[in-house]
């Protein structure tokens, strides 16, 4: 089974690199304008599954137009707390950010979702979705969802293993990897043959 995990179109907010977590914003006029513009194109698949966020949804609703979208809460995006619609130079100085970035970003941020915790519910929400898409022998599926959701995922179920920021990506890219549906129902939970696509 082919499996694509693709990171949403820009908004407002990460044209102006702020953190952007539980802020549920729309696509930015110039992201959607220059995907109509480009006219990438992505693997084709039988079901599309997103993040609860509009970023995710009108990015799946871009990418597959035709597509029945799935919605996955446990897929969405991780609260930044204090950090929140907040940029680099804003929080420079500040000393709880100094020390999130010290600790490599895995402490919890102040005020919101702890690391492990985001980490945890969203390869939670991509297994669930294997499982399902095992069972009904599916033969492709696309997760649209965040930047952190794939890095998430990536670096838990990858058979090939690295780091959470291994797995970065820019807005529209992603990455395909396949399931053996054998292996898998198993108990070999893993992505395999991962490779980047571009936006």
């Amino acid at each position: 089974m082919k499996i694509v995990l693709i990171r949403h179109l820009c908004t407002p907010g990460n044209e102006k690199k702020q953190y952007i977590g539980r802020t549920d914003e729309s696509l930015s006029e110039n992201a959607v304008e220059a995907f109509q513009r480009s006219r990438n194109s992505y693997p084709e698949v039988q079901t599309v599954i997103a993040s609860p966020m509009k970023r995710c949804i009108e990015t799946a609703r871009l990418i597959y137009p035709q597509a029945d979208i799935c919605i996955e809460p446990m897929l969405r995006e991780c609260d930044f707390g204090l950090f929140e619609g907040r940029t680099y130079e804003e929080l420079k100085e500040e000393p709880a950010y100094t020390a999130w970035l010290e600790s490599g970003g895995t402490t919890a941020f102040p005020g919101g979702e702890a690391q492990e915790e985001f980490r945890a519910r969203c390869v939670e929400g991509i297994r669930k979705w294997i499982n399902v898409l095992t069972e009904e022998k599916a033969e492709s599926a696309a997760f649209v969802v965040h930047g952190g959701t794939i890095m998430a995922a990536l670096s838990r179920l990858a058979e090939e293993p690295h780091d959470f920021y291994h797995w970065q990506v820019e807005n529209g890219g992603g990455y395909e990897a396949s399931v053996r549906e054998e292996e898998w129902l198993n108990g070999r939970k893993y992505l395999k043959e991962v490779r980047r696509i571009s936006a």
